[in-house]
């Protein structure tokens, strides 16, 4: 029974630090960018967002409720990262928080359903030997939890260490590092089934 929860955490764990699907931390780093320690609540609220989009996702999917082209999938996970970042490029260093809470929430939101749905497939193949799905996505999603609050500490400490160590002004963190992410994203945009 703990060896099953175990592995279980570990599994979710594994699918955010995958090196293989960085798209999701990709994801993070943009949501997370915007904010320091001191905003440490309102950041963990948007991941949980996330973890409860992508764990709705999992449950409609792996019960057979909801179907959808993988190729669509594949493309709009990019397309979000890509939103994300360009927003914190226009957004940095202005004082929007009341307007970018909203979208943020939103956007995690369907960030967690639209990733939610491209690991549906192999979620539902690993689910379909526990007689307890439910059961079995509540330890999925605490890994995932997890690995996101990891993350979501790297990338508060890199922003912090760089604003406090080498002086860099919060604005043109956020800039840099959301313009390496476009960067990064395009190609994947480019490569999409979707649009082949």
């Amino acid at each position: 029974m703990l060896n099953n929860f175990l592995f279980n955490v570990e599994y979710g764990t594994n699918h955010v630090l995958d090196i293989n699907a960085y798209d999701h931390v990709l994801f993070l780093i943009v949501l997370t960018l915007p904010y320091l320690f001191k905003d440490a609540k309102r950041i963990f609220m948007l991941v949980s967002m996330f973890t409860i989009g992508h764990s709705i996702s999992l449950l409609l999917a792996s019960y057979n409720v909801v179907r959808i082209n993988s190729n669509l999938v594949e493309f709009l996970i990019p397309v979000t990262i890509f939103i994300m970042a360009v927003f914190n490029v226009f957004t940095a260093g202005k004082t929007t928080r009341k307007i970018r809470t909203g979208v943020l929430f939103t956007t995690t939101l369907f960030f967690g359903l639209v990733h939610g749905l491209g690991f549906a497939r192999e979620f539902k193949l690993f689910a379909d030997d526990t007689q307890n799905k439910f059961i079995l996505l509540l330890e999925f999603s605490l890994g995932i939890e997890i690995a996101q609050i990891i993350i979501v500490f790297l990338v508060l400490f890199l922003g912090y260490i760089t604003q406090t160590v080498f002086r860099f002004s919060n604005r043109d963190w956020i800039m840099v590092v959301s313009a390496i992410v476009i960067g990064l994203t395009i190609p994947m945009l480019l490569r999409s089934p979707f649009l082949l």
